[in-house]
């Protein structure tokens, strides 16, 4: 019997963070290139941004596609992403995408695709593919770690503590997370038992964004856990064009170039967390303090009319001279991180952040903030031995003193040596792995495709 070579359709539905959809744009680019095409399905405001990250080429094969949203008056269209959301309709914005089910199983009904993979907030869509007898698959975009940690309690014995005493949580990280999932049920939204029902309702494997190198033990342990098999997929780190960013970057680049090669931290605390005035003036004060050259990207949520300039300490412009720069509108992240001057990242340590930092060889200075950022920073910190982490006082604030000391260490001083190594060591760990990660995801895939449609790849290939 002749051989053709077998096109898998997939539909992805991202939860609708930047580092969310980014992840899942970069696992549909992969599989493209491997004879799938892929649908991917987020708002008209996302699109807009995501649609430059797509050659002519890959557009062949990634669709992105448009969702439609419930209208919420208190959440306009221009909030239907977390890029610069107040954080006070956060709630808000998870409300409506667990609102948008009917349109979830139209686009499916219609489509009719071969796989499906989706987010971690919303368990109904495994079970609508699962009427449409399609198979649907959880990827998630955050670590092994972090998500082993949280879930372990599913273990039956109740005395079972979590095996990695290196990871773990504060006190006051603790209660600010308990706030968040406090707001969260107050606004009638239990987070906790849809992503467990996402994690269940996975049909035989989970994707992870990771790779064994990085967290190996930590796979192993999520998969026993939930009793299926995790696949990492490896960094997913975008390839950029050097002149990524354009003409505001290229300035950003003139400085740095007249910089020592690893003189240099940049600091950035990514698209959704935002310090307070209390918080920017400490670290400023910090930065002063420590004399390392510095790079620092402030956001506020959008539409917030703070004035930089009014937050940061008197006369801090003019001390720091020629030292540091401030960033108020957008920079290219790995444009700036790939730099031979950049030495270290004072970061939150979101996962999408942790993994092109380590791509580039950059030490990390963690800064962690909410979320799985305390438990990524212990990861980096205590196991994986990438960097140095910022310490909170009991009450969960920074001090200036604290930041001066773990910059300099990190990028001058003799005793930050290890960890300049050791990043430097796994950024050359995942050059090697190439695309092996990818591979595996194929296989996995394709193997779950065969299961449920033993009838139509007789005579193909794939």
């Amino acid at each position: 019997m002749e051989t053709r070579k077998k096109n898998i359709r997939i539909v992805m539905f991202p939860w609708l963070a930047h580092d969310h959809i980014g992840s899942f744009l970069e696992l549909a680019k992969a599989l493209s290139k491997r004879n799938f095409t892929t649908y991917l399905f987020t708002t008209i405001v996302n699109l807009a941004f995501f649609r430059q990250r797509l050659s002519r080429e890959e557009s062949i094969r990634v669709k992105l596609m448009e969702i439609v949203f419930p209208n919420l008056p208190q959440l306009p269209s221009h909030f239907h992403t977390t890029n610069g959301l107040p954080p006070h309709l956060v709630n808000t914005l998870k409300k409506a995408f667990l609102m948008a089910k009917p349109d979830f199983f139209t686009i499916l009904d219609t489509l009719k695709p071969d796989l499906i993979i989706y987010d971690f907030l919303h368990p109904s869509i495994p079970l609508m593919a699962s009427t449409l007898n399609i198979p649907a698959v959880l990827f998630l975009t955050l670590g092994a770690a972090s998500n082993s940690y949280h879930h372990h309690d599913r273990v039956d014995n109740p005395s079972f503590e979590y095996p990695f005493p290196e990871i773990f949580f504060r006190d006051h990280e603790h209660k600010k997370n308990k706030t968040i999932f406090d707001s969260l049920e107050n606004d009638g939204i239990n987070e906790k038992i849809g992503v467990t029902r996402c994690f269940e309702r996975s049909k035989e494997i989970v994707l992870i964004k990771t790779f064994k190198e990085l967290e190996g033990k930590y796979i192993d342990y999520i998969s026993f856990l939930f009793n299926k098999t995790f696949v990492p997929v490896g960094p997913l780190v975008r390839a950029f064009d050097r002149t990524d960013g354009g003409e505001y970057n290229d300035l950003i680049i003139e400085w740095l170039n007249e910089k020592e090669k690893c003189s240099t931290i940049f600091i950035s605390f990514g698209s959704e967390c935002y310090l307070c005035k209390e918080e920017i003036e400490e670290l400023a004060l910090g930065l002063e303090l420590s004399m390392v050259n510095f790079i620092w990207m402030i956001k506020f949520p959008m539409r917030d009319k703070t004035v930089i300039s009014e937050v940061l300490p008197k006369g801090f412009f003019e001390r720091i001279e020629n030292k540091g720069i401030i960033i108020k509108d957008w920079a290219s992240q790995r444009r700036i991180l790939e730099h031979s001057s950049i030495g270290g990242f004072v970061s939150h340590c979101g996962w999408s952040s942790v993994i092109e930092a380590l791509s580039y060889g950059v030490p990390i200075i963690a800064m962690p903030m909410q979320g799985d950022q305390p438990l990524n920073a212990r990861l980096l910190v205590n196991e994986v031995g990438v960097g140095l982490e910022i310490h909170r006082d009991e009450e969960g604030n920074i001090g200036k003193e604290e930041v001066a000391k773990i910059v300099r260490e990190v990028v001058l001083e003799k005793s930050g040596e290890r960890v300049r190594k050791k990043a430097k060591e796994f950024s050359e760990k995942m050059r090697e792995n190439g695309e092996e990660d990818i591979d595996g995801v194929v296989e996995e895939l394709v193997e779950l495709y065969k299961k449920t449609w033993p009838r139509y790849y007789i005579g193909q290939h794939f």
